[in-house]
């Protein structure tokens, strides 16, 4: 019954998080769809490029993922030995010294940018420098906005950190939309467009900040340096930095590469463009379940209830299975079409359709396996073990790049390519490094699940593609007519996956069922 509720509960809060981060990812693609609109992909927008580079780096590194991965795991644990006052004291203090940090960070970044910018780029160096010193306050901004999502998670509050992405789109694409007509001249354009990330990063920030009353504290004036637990997240910070900033550095290789080693004038863009299309099942599903059991698992973790914590990860892993491979069958079937009907207009020729949609195939090989890896991570955060990740994250940088040496030759598809083989190597070892920490990991359950998960994915790739192939002459290659086909055949092959998971005994599609029993008064 316990294992039930928790699937039945994972299925629900899933599903709301993947809403709310679908709904942000589609809105992100309007953003990407009207800066183009406004400016195009060649000229000076090269430099807004390049000056997003580092604030964003930064903000990945230390910001985001990196700060929530270390705080979440300490603040759970203070709140799970009702130490509410002393964990909010821990948050208070780290907010302040996130505060002041980043924000000397960014002060020292805006005077040196006419140092550091130029040696990045061969054109609008005045230009990018401007950008990069309107751009770098995200840095501060997001680094206590995630002081405050990390509490709310703790809390087992995912809706409205889910959302703020959302409004932070909406802000930008207002932005756009509004100012950049009346702007003179690109670069004044341009500082539009740099000046609504900024007020919509602010927007993100400030959006959470009233769902934190009645959590039994409050963030206040405070720095308590002499508490263990802040010199613990800082300490779990910098491993879980520097394996965040090697799968940084795979995605440098991997560009570099296709820049030098295949087609500069197609390959990295390309790639790209692919990689847009296969992270929006995972930031849906994956992401959403991993953010969603992350508090959990640190529960489990410092409850040493690892009965609870094995059957956590068991389960997801198992809803990301589910949720994953029938996106990566029809990705692999149906890439070709699908790639045509988000981007074959205006400057999108024909002839790149093929060569995205060969690095998408080749991507969504390891779409399930980065989704466990994901997981992965969390549940090695949770136990306030990162150096495992981290030591699989450098080998996983040492694999990639040896694969990429040998697979570039096949051509743009080969980078992606490299990073599922690589993701499929990182999720195995994870899985064996956790299973040797905690004795056992339900593997026998995952795999009889899994292979059911297969056959039915492989059934919903059948079906897709011979719809597809059926209706693709007859409706035509026109943006309606492959919205018809494509449309069609998605739709017949989650009917058959649906069907085939019942058929088939897959309990992952219960606890997707139980969501109507989940709305309904008891």
């Amino acid at each position: 019954m316990e294992a039930g509720e928790r699937r039945r509960r994972l299925a629900w809060s899933t599903a709301v998080f993947s809403l709310a981060t679908g709904l942000s990812r589609l809105l992100g693609l309007v953003r990407e769809i009207v800066a183009a609109y406004f400016f195009g992909a060649r000229g000076a927008i090269n430099a807004f490029t390049v000056a997003f580079q580092i604030p964003n780096l930064v903000r990945a590194l230390v910001a985001d993922a990196a700060l929530s991965g270390a705080f979440v795991p300490i603040f759970t644990e203070l709140l799970e030995k009702d130490e509410r006052a002393r964990a909010w004291r821990v948050a208070s203090t780290v907010f302040w010294l996130f505060l002041l940090g980043l924000s000397g960070i960014t002060a020292l970044f805006i005077l040196l940018a006419p140092l550091l910018i130029p040696p990045l780029t061969d054109a609008y160096d005045d230009l990018t420098v401007t950008l990069a010193q309107i751009l770098f306050p995200i840095v501060a901004l997001l680094g206590v906005s995630g002081i405050v999502v990390g509490i709310l998670n703790s809390y087992e509050h995912f809706t409205v950190p889910a959302l703020t992405p959302v409004f932070w789109n909406v802000a930008i694409i207002l932005g756009l939309v509004l100012g950049v007509p009346h702007a003179e001249g690109e670069s004044a354009k341009l500082y539009v467009y740099a000046g609504s990330i900024v007020v919509g990063t602010l927007i993100q920030v400030l959006l959470p900040v009233p769902w934190l009353r009645g959590r039994g504290g409050r963030l206040r004036v405070a720095i308590d340096m002499r508490d263990p637990a802040v010199k613990r997240v800082f300490a779990l910070m910098l491993p879980v930095t520097l394996g965040l900033g090697l799968i940084n550095v795979n995605a440098v290789i991997g560009t570099f590469v296709a820049a030098s080693k295949i087609d500069a004038t197609i390959a990295p863009n390309a790639i790209d463009r692919a990689f847009r299309v296969y992270m929006l099942p995972q930031g849906m599903f994956s992401v959403a379940v991993a953010t969603v059991l992350f508090p959990a698992l640190a529960r489990f973790a410092a409850r040493a209830d690892y009965d609870g914590f094995r059957s956590t990860v068991g389960t997801g892993l198992r809803q990301i299975a589910f949720l994953l491979a029938p996106a990566s069958a029809a990705m692999a079937v149906l890439a070709e079409p699908m790639i045509r009907l988000l981007y074959e207009r205006g400057r999108f020729d024909p002839d790149e359709t093929p060569v995205v949609a060969a690095a998408l195939a080749a991507f969504s090989l390891g779409l399930v396996f980065n989704g466990m890896m994901l997981l992965l991570n969390r549940a090695f955060f949770s136990l306030q073990a990162p150096r495992v990740a981290t030591g699989v994250a450098a080998g996983n940088v040492v694999l990639n790049t040896a694969l990429y040496a040998a697979l570039y030759r096949v051509g743009p598809w080969g980078i992606p390519l490299a990073i599922s083989l690589a993701n499929i190597a990182g999720a195995i070892a994870l899985l064996v490094a956790l299973r040797r920490r905690l004795g056992r990991i339900e593997l026998g359950e995952t795999a009889r699940s899994l292979w059911r998960i297969a056959l039915a994915s492989a059934l919903l790739a059948a079906a897709a593609y011979g719809v597809w192939r059926v209706l693709d002459p007859v409706v035509g290659r026109g943006f309606a007519g492959q919205l018809a086909s494509v449309g069609a055949a998605v739709a017949a092959g989650t009917a058959v996956y649906l069907a085939a998971s019942r058929a088939l005994g897959v309990r992952e599609l219960d606890a997707l069922l139980s969501l109507r029993r989940a709305r309904s008064p008891a």
